[in-house]
C-alpha cells in the first residue's frame, strides 16, 4: 500500500492523491503540514529534507515532487495506456504539457490569485498585483483552450497526468471569489473533470482551513 504524507488541502497533495485515485491504487493518507505539523521532524526530514508535502512511501522507495510521484506511479502501476504513454513520442506531448502545467499554470494561479485572495487579509492585499495576476492566467487559459480544442482532454480523447497537474488548479480558479473572463472551452473542460469521481473527492475540498483571517 502506497502511504501519502500530506494534508488534504494541498494543491500538490491533491494533485497526487487525484492520480492514485484514476489508477485505482490502495493508499493511506496521513495529514502532515500547517496545523498538522510533522514535517520539522527529524524522522519527516530523512524522507524529505524540504519540510513540505507530498511525499510518498512505497515499500521502500520514498519520493517527494508531486510530478516526480505521478510519473512514478503511473510508470509503475500504469498500463502503459493515455495516461503516462508508453511510446516516447506521446509520453513526451504528455510530460511537455504536464511541466506547462506545473511550471507555468500552477505557480501563475496559487501564489498570486489564490493566496492573494484566500490567504491573505482584505486589507493587506495588492490590488494591482492581483488585477495584473489575473490578466496573466487568463492568457494561459488562452493557451489551454487552443490546445484542448474539441478534445476532451489536454492531450487527446482519454484523461492523461498533463490533465492532473493542470486540471487541479480549476477547482479552486472557479470556486473563488474573483473575475472571470468568458472561457466556454474551458467551463466545459472543467465540467468533465468534475464528472470524474477522483477529482469530486481528492481535489474538490473545503480550503476553509486556509483562509486568512479578514479574507473575504
Amino acid at each position: 500500500m502506497i502511504t501519502v504524507y500530506g494534508r488534504a488541502t494541498s494543491s500538490n497533495v491533491q494533485a497526487v492523491m487525484w492520480g492514485i485515485g484514476e489508477l485505482g491504487l490502495a493508499y493511506e493518507r496521513l495529514d502532515y503540514g500547517l496545523k498538522y505539523g510533522g514535517t520539522d521532524t527529524p524522522e519527516y526530514l530523512a524522507m524529505n529534507p524540504h519540510g513540505l508535502v507530498p511525499t510518498i512511501r512505497d515499500g521502500d522507495l520514498v519520493l517527494w515532487q508531486s510530478c516526480a510521484i505521478l510519473r512514478y506511479l503511473a510508470a509503475k502501476y500504469g498500463d502503459g495506456g493515455s495516461f503516462w504513454p508508453a511510446d516516447p513520442v506521446t509520453r513526451a506531448r504528455v510530460d511537455m504539457w504536464a511541466e506547462w502545467g506545473k511550471a507555468d499554470f500552477s505557480s501563475d494561479f496559487t501564489v498570486p490569485i489564490f493566496w492573494s485572495r484566500v490567504r491573505t487579509a482584505a486589507v493587506d492585499r495588492d490590488g494591482a498585483a492581483l488585477t495584473h495576476a489575473l490578466a496573466s492566467f487568463d492568457g494561459y487559459l488562452g493557451h489551454l483552450e487552443m490546445q484542448l480544442g474539441g478534445n476532451p482532454y489536454v492531450t487527446g480523447a482519454d484523461i492523461s497526468l498533463a490533465d492532473i497537474v493542470i486540471g487541479h488548479v480549476l477547482f479552486r480558479y472557479f470556486d473563488i471569489d474573483i473575475p472571470r473572463k468568458d472561457r466556454p472551452v474551458i467551463e466545459a473542460y472543467y465540467a468533465r473533470l468534475k464528472q470524474r469521481p477522483a477529482f469530486r473527492e481528492h481535489v474538490m475540498v473545503s480550503y476553509d482551513m486556509l483562509r486568512a483571517e479578514g479574507a473575504d
